[in-house]
């Protein structure tokens, strides 16, 4: 009954601060934890029917369970604890809500892991989250893939020796600390001649006197990038090629130099 109880001031009933409604909602959210449980317990022995109490077993069994819920909660601790310690270093990904319940996602390597109440706190671009926090966990590989070059889509080209026209097709040259300038296109394993390759705004050209002495069939490309990982991709760009004039030879015009595949 307390709790309709309201104080009174100059004839006006005072409501209920903010302060203790927000108090009210996040311990609303709470789920129970041991010492909830240890609570309901003790407030079962203190109001049991003292003509029909509980009986030691029903105690036993209690207190067996809620040994149990703690063991539980401390293995949760520790393994979250320890899955901390293996994130430093890691790329991660922690997620926010402010006080107006807006989700903000920020993104930055581990510098180390400080251990709080028990509970492990992430220290990411000079401040500290809680691990419960985490959100994802990025592999450096990923991080330094998405910025490699590479050929934009799988493309199927196709030469006429009657109708003889430069090939062209997209490449990306990359980004961040995998940027590349120039490209090498080899065709089974044969270098074409640098002067016969152009690559311009994204796109990679061979000139159409580079596949001249092509014998007729289909030829898989292996292009091959100058960035600092010396990117190469062989399964993206293939070339059907129809000459009816070749017959014994299966060449491309190729430069001397083979060392950019």
């Amino acid at each position: 009954m307390s709790d309709l109880v309201q104080a009174v001031k100059d004839g006006v009933i005072q409501t209920t601060s903010s302060t203790s409604t927000t108090t009210n909602k996040e311990s609303s959210k709470n789920s129970l934890d041991k010492d909830a449980f240890l609570q309901l317990l003790v407030t079962q022995m203190k109001y049991q029917d003292p003509l029909n109490p509980s009986s030691n077993t029903e105690y036993v069994a209690q207190l067996a369970t809620f040994s149990q819920l703690e063991q539980m909660q401390n293995l949760s601790t520790t393994s979250s604890n320890s899955q901390a310690f293996s994130l430093v270093g890691k790329n991660v990904v922690i997620k926010t809500d402010n006080a107006a319940g807006n989700t903000t996602y920020i993104d930055g390597k581990v510098d180390f892991v400080n251990m709080s109440g028990g509970k492990a706190q992430l220290s990411v671009n000079g401040s500290l989250y809680s691990i419960d926090l985490l959100d994802s966990v990025i592999d450096d590989t990923y991080l330094t893939e998405q910025g490699l070059p590479g050929v934009s889509q799988i493309t199927a080209l196709k030469y006429d020796a009657d109708n003889p026209k430069n090939q062209t097709f997209e490449v990306s040259l990359g980004s961040g600390e995998t940027v590349a300038d120039d490209v090498a296109v080899a065709i089974d394993g044969t270098v074409i001649d640098t002067n016969l390759v152009d690559v311009s705004k994204g796109k990679v050209t061979v000139d159409k006197s580079a596949l001249a002495n092509l014998k007729n069939g289909t030829y898989k490309l292996t292009v091959a990038f100058n960035d600092s990982l010396y990117t190469t991709v062989k399964d993206k760009v293939t070339l059907q090629v129809q000459n009816s004039e070749v017959t014994d030879t299966n060449s491309a015009t190729v430069s001397t130099d083979t060392t950019k595949v």
